[in-house]
């Protein structure tokens, strides 16, 4: 029988500014470890550290421009816009735009703040 989600689970984030996090599928909403589908809102000037994800990560921004930074340089998603990162690649993500953003995250297997392997003091994509 399919199961109703009532409601997203609010998520704690991490970065310069608060972003609001509302997981609809993944390890806190629906106990699921296979895939999580989250709607974030984040600010205009948020930046979160850099991270070594280990899993791959779908986005689509529905508001607002995701500025993707990478080893290989930076590149900015807007709306009607997405972009895969895969499992292992270095990344970083802000929303430096007067508009912040609104973003649909889809992430495989699900997040988790022991698989996002975040940057420590003084790492980067070098």
């Amino acid at each position: 029988m399919p199961k109703k989600i009532e409601n997203p689970s609010r998520v704690e984030c991490v970065g310069t500014k608060p972003k609001i996090i509302e997981e609809y599928v993944g390890r806190v909403n629906t106990d699921s470890g296979a895939l999580s589908i989250a709607h974030m809102k984040s600010p205009a000037g948020w930046e979160e550290p850099g991270q070594r994800p280990a899993f791959d990560e779908y986005t689509i921004v529905l508001k607002g421009e995701l500025v993707v930074e990478h080893e290989a340089g930076t590149m900015k998603i807007g709306a009607g816009q997405g972009v895969l990162t895969r499992d292992g690649e270095w990344v970083r993500y802000s929303t430096p735009g007067s508009e912040g953003a609104e973003y649909i995250a889809v992430c495989t297997p699900a997040f988790s703040p022991d698989t996002v392997n975040r940057d420590d003091a003084g790492e980067g994509a070098s």
